[in-house]
């Protein structure tokens, strides 16, 4: 059993190294079997006590090579299974995710500080410590039962959000829109679906989410790669065949009555797919961010509020509401707060511009705020 989990760890730490660099491979988990298999043939050739003392059975099945179980089926099992054993009770729930990110989703260590908003060493400790306690728990590699499933799919779910947040705004490689991180994310939540056991309102909810962003990618970015604000997209550019996937997800995720942030967001990320830029929309946005704060609160969501107060009510309102939030390490607010004195107070708004500049992390906002700059000196 010691042998067979060093070999599993040690296969998990060559993906993570590999993939980092590399990119995650078309086939993950067959590339997992492939590298194990070769791990262990390595073990067996390099331990010449196994040849004096392993049962006769066993050395039998060394000299036999059988064929791994490749299918679609087998595949779509084992990675659901590895999914669900890292969100395992027994590892705390940020170690958990981070684990799951590094290891099955390919991220590097930056990129998982960066989505836990912490740095590389507190990451390094978390997964090491993870690992561990995997380890000494014998934890298996296997689907747990019906009620244990429902204890660990908020992890499995959050994971997947991280992982398309992470692509829809990518602050790693200088890509604004890392559209296979996001296609990732939507097949694991697919693969949650076509699984009786995984097929929750929330899981639709989540995948309604990603289908409605999906839905303006082609909008969001120039041809030189630069973020297109949302404002100044080309709604001709709008998938609405991805828009109608979204609601038809949406309208699954209605069934029993949990109500999950996921369905709030979707909900929200719908109305940002209609054209229109009628005051009942903003109204209707702002509403739905109402509601979510009170289920499920976090900075971002609120400061994300504030812009629809000010498209629903007035940019006034929305400024002392803002100021309320004090993210002063965070360029967003920055930003937002010089979006929203545009017009009532330029110099303060070059202010709020200039404070967002000094937290900026990729060249595409520096080319987008600096021209906000310019733009209020011209």
């Amino acid at each position: 059993m010691a042998t067979a989990e060093d070999i599993a760890s040690d296969t998990f730490l060559t993906a993570a190294q590999a993939w980092s660099y590399k990119g995650i491979p078309p086939n993950p988990t067959a590339w997992l079997y492939s590298v194990a298999k070769n791990k262990a043939k390595n073990h067996l050739q390099r331990n010449s006590i196994f040849e004096n003392k392993v049962s006769p059975e066993i050395q039998t099945l060394k000299t036999y090579d059988p064929e791994i179980d490749l299918s679609l089926q087998n595949i779509t099992d084992s990675q659901l299974q590895m999914m669900f054993a890292i969100c395992h009770p027994a590892i705390p729930p940020e170690a958990q995710i981070g684990l799951s990110l590094r290891i099955l989703c390919g991220f590097g260590i930056d990129e998982v500080a960066e989505a836990f908003l912490t740095n590389k060493e507190t990451i390094n400790k978390r997964l090491f410590r993870a690992k561990e306690k995997i380890r000494n728990e014998k934890i298996g590699i296997e689907m747990p039962g019906p009620a244990e499933i429902d204890n660990r799919l908020e992890n499995v779910l959050t994971t997947i959000y991280l992982l398309f947040s992470e692509g829809y705004y990518s602050v790693s490689d200088n890509q604004v829109l890392r559209k296979d991180l996001c296609f990732e994310a939507m097949r694991l939540c697919h693969m949650l679906i076509e699984n009786e056991g995984t097929n929750k309102p929330p899981v639709n909810a989540l995948l309604s989410l990603m289908y409605f962003h999906a839905s303006r990618f082609e909008a969001r970015t120039d041809q030189n790669g630069r973020l297109i604000l949302y404002e100044d997209q080309d709604t001709n550019l709008w998938n609405y065949d991805l828009v109608a996937k979204g609601a038809s997800y949406l309208n699954l995720a209605t069934t029993g009555t949990q109500l999950s942030k996921y369905h709030i967001e979707a909900s929200i990320a719908y109305w940002h797919t209609q054209k229109n830029d009628s005051k009942q929309k903003w109204e209707n946005i702002l509403q739905l961010y109402n509601r979510l704060l009170q289920i499920a609160y976090s900075p971002i969501a609120a400061l994300n509020r504030t812009f629809a107060l000010a498209k629903a009510n007035s940019p006034e309102e929305a400024i002392i509401e803002a100021e309320k939030l004090k993210l002063t390490g965070n360029q967003f607010y920055y930003t937002l707060l010089g979006e929203l004195y545009t017009g009532i107070d330029n110099e303060q708004a070059k202010l709020n511009f200039e404070k967002a500049l000094t937290l900026i992390k990729t060249p595409a906002d520096n080319a987008i705020i600096q021209g906000k700059i310019d733009k209020l000196q011209n």
